[in-house]
Parts: C-alpha cells; structure tokens; sequence
C-alpha cells in the first residue's frame, strides 16, 4: 500500500472541503447568490435569503452528516479490526432511523426526531453488545484467540440487526399517511432537502468538532487495539473502557447524522477506506482524514443531488450508495 505524507494529504482534504462547500454555496437555480454578501442593492437581499435560509444550512449539515457518519465508521473498523464494519451495515443507521420515523409518526418536531434516532441507535448497539458481547467485552486471553472469529459474528449479527430494522421501516411505511409517503421515503433515502435549519446546522459541527475531539484523545490507545486487545492490555490501555467511550461516539455521531440526512449509506465504509489507502492505519491521521473525505462526499453529493436534474431533486443517499456498493465489493473480493 502506498501512503502519503499525511500533512499533504490533510491540507489537500482541507481545500477539497473548502472547494466542495463553495460550490455548493454558489450553485443552484438562483445565480449570483455569494454576490449577496457583498452588494446591498434589492435584488441581492432575495439571493441573501436563498444563501442564509437555504444553501448554507444544507452546505453545513452535509458537512457534518458526512463527516460524523465518516468518523462513526472509522471507529468501528478499528474496534471491530474489520474494514467492512460501519454504522449503516451494522444496522445502527437502520435503529436511528426507526427511532427517528416513530418520533415522526407521533407528530414529535426536530428535537423529538433527534432524540428517537439517538435512542434507537443506541437500542441498536445495546442489542449488537447483547448478541456479540464477546466480541467486544470479552476477556482478554478470550479475545486474542477468537478475534477474527468474533470480529465476523459481530458483522454478521450487524447485518441481521440491519434486516430487522428494515422489516420495522417497511412495516411504519404501509402505517403511514399517503401525504407523508414522498417525504419518508426522501428521508430514508437519504435527503438533506429539509435540512434549512441554520442553528442545527451550527449545532451538528458543533457536535462533530466534540466528537473529534474525544475520538483523537483516544487514537494512541485505538492503534494499539488494533494490534490485539492483550498487547494493548499489557501496554496499559483499559480496553473496555476505550471500547465503550469509541463505540458511544460512534452511536452519538450515527444518530446525529441520521436526524440530519436520514439514512445516508456507505459513507463511513468508503471514506476511512479511501484515507486508509493514503495515509496508512495511524488513527491519529486516519480519523480527521476520514471525516473531511466524509464531509466532502456527502457535500458534492448533495450538490449534485439538487441541481442534475433541477427542479427535481435526487435522494443522497442514493448517489452515496452508488459509489458505496462497488468498492464495498471490491473490497470484499479481495478478503
């Protein structure tokens, strides 16, 4: 595998992001709409409102929807030492999305939507620890000898926990109104059309930046997991407590990401696989690495989501899975 200088890698992340963000902000149907941040005149205040109500919320939490599904994937390929974890094989997208869809259901606004998908994410996990609690909690002379073992138990009860939380979609889908069809459907696609919220914006890369932040504060003891939980062990790291911490930020950034842009597939299994061809396993790197890939992809995508075939509209998610399900395949034919 050939790397990269991470700094180099790092600050070209760092201007893709910028370029994404900036294309976003100034395409779409109303031209000239960054000109409004300079000319006062009466025209400009209409393309103010599209730039300030409209695109720079929708740039934001794409933003942060991709970085924060990027960062949830890392994390759990590097517990699980398994390239082919993430939160949405897992079944933890799948769990935040029915949480999500009941608090919809109810009539519950945005923060009851925030909390059923953080409780169904973490219903998720609790279900995944209680059906593979030896993969992840098991003792330490257990696991060193059956890692590979427990880390395939893991993904397979992931992707029957992923069934069963689409069986419980399905079954909210022929529950639901016929007025509410179009938009559901939209949402568990993956869609940031409703995403025009500039202080929920503001507040997931709020969350984002925390959820780093705790994530990299743990990235020596993660490098030494993936090594094995017994040499990690012996080198000082109190395994099940950086397990738990890792896969709580996982859940909280899988939920958050989830409220934000539905059930958006794949970005937290292609992006730390891309990084991880560059930069190597260091999660020190990989982690920022990961989430600016992240934040970018989901960022062009929903770019080019809303403006392919203007005035319609695509579903992200679908142009996330596009990309998503041949290198996931590829990957899994060279296993």
């Amino acid at each position: 595998m050939l790397t990269l200088p991470p700094r180099r890698v790092l600050a070209a992340l760092l201007l893709a992001a910028l370029a994404s963000f900036a294309l976003a902000l100034a395409t779409g149907s109303v031209p000239g709409v960054l000109t409004a941040l300079v000319d006062p005149s009466e025209g400009a205040s209409a393309r103010s409102a599209v730039l300030w109500q409209l695109r720079l919320p929708r740039a934001l939490s794409a933003f942060a929807a991709g970085g924060l599904l990027a960062l949830a994937g890392c994390l759990l390929q590097a517990l699980l030492r398994n390239p082919l974890a993430d939160a949405y094989v897992l079944g933890i997208s799948g769990g935040a999305a029915v949480g999500a869809m009941l608090a919809l259901l109810a009539g519950a606004g945005l923060p009851g939507m925030q909390a059923g998908s953080a409780l169904g994410a973490f219903a998720t996990l609790a279900a995944l620890f209680l059906l593979a609690r030896r993969a992840f909690f098991g003792r330490l002379h257990t696991a060193a000898r059956v890692a590979e073992e427990s880390s395939t138990g893991v993904l397979l009860t992931g992707v029957m926990l992923a069934a069963f939380a689409a069986a419980l979609l399905s079954l909210l889908l022929a529950l639901a109104p016929d007025l509410q069809m179009r938009s559901i459907m939209f949402w568990l696609l993956g869609d940031l059309a409703g995403a025009t919220d500039l202080r929920a914006a503001l507040a997931a890369i709020g969350i984002l930046a925390g959820l780093l932040a705790l994530a990299m504060t743990q990235a020596r003891p993660l490098n030494l997991l993936l090594r094995g939980d017994l040499q990690a062990f012996v080198q000082g790291v109190d395994v099940r407590r950086v397990r738990r911490r890792l896969v709580l930020v996982s859940a909280l950034a899988t939920a958050t990401a989830v409220t934000l842009a539905g059930a958006v597939g794949f970005v937290g299994f292609v992006a730390p696989h891309l990084m991880r061809q560059l930069v190597g396993n260091d999660q020190r790197v990989l982690l920022p690495a990961a989430m600016l890939a992240g934040a970018v992809l989901v960022l062009v995508a929903d770019t080019v989501a809303r403006t392919a075939v203007a005035p319609l509209q695509l579903p992200v998610g679908v142009l996330t899975a596009l990309i998503g399900v041949p290198v996931f395949v590829s990957l899994v034919r060279r296993l």
